[in-house]
């Protein structure tokens, strides 16, 4: 995974990349690099370990004049993070300059081709043995660079994002994608290349996203033309992107995480606008609508999904069986993909993905599709690859998350999930409108009840600094809770790195308890609903062992509040909703604590934003 950017026309390019690096920085961070054709044509290369930052220490006074460049800001797959293994890779004549998102899975067999002819390597990197493969085949053949880069991306096993610099032609950049995400901005005379359009979106509001196996000449103060692997040239559509340049800035927040957090009520909000009429007791999505036979004939639904989107899934299983009365069965996309599923034409595939580009996911809808599936998308980025893979789908709506731990975009899958299943269940004839009527109107007062939440930020703040220095914690929760448990600590592990699982709270007895005593922090979900006497006793058996026990309890509670070490007080919400709500605060404790250990929040080591390789 990676950071693209690109940039060709009249303005000097450097500021631009390092700009659009500083954007793209959560997709990878662990070196960058740049490569600019200067006035005389020399092809100038600079990179490093480390992050952008790094980078503009590193380039210090070097030249970096042009109006054509490319630049990356890298999360390692083949290699170790390093000066050497950073792109931009050249070709051994220095002639071409690649970036490359993706893998390529049969690097190793062209890389031993190339070694045969002579070539030799500096890189651990696959990315290095496509731009000598280029080079190759351009030299074998007498070639233009077009046919070059088409002929190697036709021995290409894998998926890739490319865009490749030529200092014999510097009024041109060349760009290609499979199953990995590209963006071209299209401004006044000039052209902007990106992994998504957050760099793009302060210069222009035009972009074009490619399609699989789709290669892209843009050349300067020409037409962008589009053709595919063999040369057959392709139609494209120019589309207006909806972000605007404030979200994907921080606002005054010290972190995105923290802004993010904060964003939920108006991102909930935006996410059912035009959806939930609470005074109709309606919910409407325009893909129950134009999916509704397929999704009314159903047999069974199968939701894929990794990480957090994979917990968002256990919540919607339940909601789905609950409202709907249909058998719902969750699996790892990673997992789904291998395993010869049994899945056919009566089965609806619900895939759900926060970027739409992760890789697992997306194969996975491939795999449904194949076997004749109806594919229901669930993503937050438009025009993404899995939103133009399935047959229907909802955007989340709660705008671009920059912080790699998930916030908003969980919630805001929840919340779809939700109008799904109350869709689903009216359309099915198994809700009235009068038993829907109550679940509507709370979901419609959901963003209100997380605002009460963000109130105690301070008091979670202090909170956090108890358990700062904890080194397990382990999470609990009851039905739709659980999910949430496994959620909470999934947040703490990935930017405290304090090690903490989740687990249904009656499973304790089953080995868990065997970690707790006086120095095992315990968060328990023990909210007022059906199962809080259960929860309640599974909180006196962590007390009996010493545990100490966080509690999330509803306002005004009593009993657990007398009971636990220390108490989060949450409003009232209805048993099916509680997870848009309980999972707020740990995402606060997380994020509280992760502050104090002083971590770096919003780029945690070794993981990426969105995951496009396997």
């Amino acid at each position: 995974m990676c950071g693209i950017v690109g940039y060709i026309g009249s303005r000097q390019a450097y500021p631009i990349l390092v700009k659009g690096l500083r954007r793209l920085e959560y997709r990878g961070y662990d070196s960058a690099g740049v490569a600019l054709i200067d006035g005389d044509g020399e092809l100038n290369v600079y990179k490093t370990k480390g992050k952008v930052g790094d980078l503009e220490r590193f380039v210090g006074r070097k030249d970096v004049s042009g109006t054509v460049g490319i630049a990356h800001t890298r999360w390692a797959t083949h290699g170790e993070p390093s000066s050497v293994n950073a792109h931009p890779h050249c070709s051994s004549s220095r002639r071409f300059a690649l970036i490359h998102n993706g893998i390529i899975e049969n690097y190793a067999v062209l890389k031993e081709k190339l070694c045969a002819k002579g070539y030799t390597f500096e890189s651990s990197t696959d990315t290095e043995v496509l731009v000598q493969l280029i080079e190759y085949l351009r030299q074998a053949g007498h070639l233009e660079t077009l046919t070059a880069v088409q002929l190697a991306l036709q021995e290409v096993i894998g998926a890739y994002a490319i865009v490749l610099l030529d200092k014999e032609r510097p009024d041109e950049i060349i760009v290609a994608r499979k199953s990995s995400p590209l963006v071209v901005g299209i401004g006044e005379g000039e052209y902007f290349l990106a992994s998504d359009a957050t760099p793009i979106v302060e210069h222009t509001g035009n972009v074009v996203y490619l399609a699989d196996e789709e290669i892209a000449v843009i050349a300067r103060n020409r037409p962008l033309k589009v053709v595919n692997l063999h040369n057959v040239e392709s139609r494209y559509e120019v589309k207006r992107l909806s972000m605007n340049l404030g979200q994907i800035e921080k606002g005054g927040y010290p972190h995105f995480m923290l802004k993010e957090i904060f964003e939920q009520p108006e991102c909930l909000c935006d996410c059912m606008r035009g959806r939930v009429d609470s005074a109709a007791a309606r919910v409407t999505l325009s893909a129950v609508m134009g999916g509704r036979e397929r999704l009314l004939a159903a047999r069974r639904f199968v939701i894929v999904a990794c990480g957090t989107s994979w917990h968002a899934a256990l919540i919607g299983k339940q909601l789905i069986e609950n409202f709907c009365r249909m058998p719902v069965e969750v699996e790892y996309a990673s997992e789904f993909r291998y395993r010869n599923p049994v899945i056919g034409a009566e089965d609806v595939v619900i895939a759900i993905s926060q970027s739409g580009e992760t890789a697992d996911t997306l194969a996975a809808v491939e795999l449904a599709r194949s076997r004749g599936a109806f594919i229901y998308g669930l993503c937050n980025v438009i025009g993404s690859s899995i939103a133009r893979a399935t047959d229907v789908g909802s955007y989340i709506h709660v705008g671009p998350e920059i912080g790699v731990a998930s916030t908003k975009a969980f919630t805001g899958q929840v919340a779809v999930l939700t109008m799904l299943a109350l869709a689903l269940a009216c359309e099915r004839g198994i809700l009235t409108a009068g038993q829907c009527r109550p679940v509507v109107e709370e979901l419609a007062r959901i963003p209100e009840k997380i605002g009460e939440v963000l109130k105690q930020n301070e008091p979670i703040a202090n909170l956090a600094r108890m358990f700062a220095y904890a080194r397990n914690v382990i999470y609990l929760g009851r039905g739709y809770s659980y999910p949430v448990a496994l959620e909470g600590a999934l947040k703490l592990k990935e930017i405290s790195y304090i090690h903490a699982e989740g687990y249904p709270a009656a499973e304790m007895k089953h080995g868990p308890i065997a970690l707790v005593d006086a120095e095992m922090p315990v968060v328990v979900i023990a909210t007022q609903n059906g199962l809080y006497e259960k929860v309640l006793s599974n909180i006196q058996e962590i007390k009996a062992r010493k545990g100490r026990v966080i509690a999330l309890v509803t306002k005004g509670d009593d009993t657990i509040s007398r009971l636990a070490d220390h108490c989060i007080e949450l409003p009232p919400v209805m048993e099916c909703l509680e997870p848009l709500v309980t999972t707020v605060p740990l995402q606060l404790l997380a994020y509280h604590i992760a502050v104090c250990r002083g971590m770096d929040v919003d780029q945690p080591r070794n993981l990426a934003k969105s995951v496009t390789v396997e």
